[in-house]
């Protein structure tokens, strides 16, 4: 069992700074926009704090709608990467939110995507062979081709494009 528990305010900056070590610039929001998010009742922050240090050992994204969460962000530090840490979260989220959830990951083109992909399918998710685009966060920001993954099981397509249309709308603000 982890200390994962809910992010605090001022732990945003060490988050961030995660994230943007983390993630491409085309695949995450501003500073301002990332922050703007953060009281967003259906969006919340988890954290795994170090208690020996004033680290953040890992964080994750979550958008919890009606039937299904969303799962934004998930990223560990990389001083605190190959130690399990990883699973450890998606189990405690999956226990935590007793539905559905949903992530998008890189197209199985480079090694690291294709090590990303079977992560995931080693903790319970599968792949949904549906095209599939993360929109721009902003104007100056490109689409990201991508493939959502699913836990539990694959969906329909209907399923697929009905959770599209929910990310789209709720975490894109735009529509499909």
């Amino acid at each position: 069992m982890s200390n994962l528990r809910v992010a605090k305010t001022e732990e945003f900056d060490k988050i961030f700074s995660i994230l943007e070590n983390s993630f491409p610039p085309d695949e995450y929001r501003t500073y301002e926009g990332q922050k703007f998010l953060w009281n967003h009742p259906k969006y919340t922050v988890y954290v795994i704090p170090d208690d020996e240090s004033d680290c953040i050992k890992a964080f994750i994204t979550v958008w919890k709608f009606e039937d299904f969460a969303f799962i934004e962000h998930f990223a560990v530090n990389p001083f605190y990467r190959n130690q399990g840490l990883g699973s450890l979260i998606l189990h405690e989220i999956l226990n935590l939110l007793q539905c559905q959830i949903c992530l998008e990951v890189e197209l199985p083109k480079t090694d690291f995507a294709k090590r990303r992909i079977g992560f995931y399918e080693r903790n319970g998710f599968f792949i949904n062979h549906y095209p599939y685009a993360q929109p721009p966060y902003t104007r100056e920001k490109q689409p990201v081709p991508l493939l959502m993954m699913t836990s539990g099981n694959c969906v329909s397509k209907d399923r697929f494009d009905s959770i599209k249309e929910t990310i789209f709308k709720e975490v894109y603000q735009t529509s499909n």
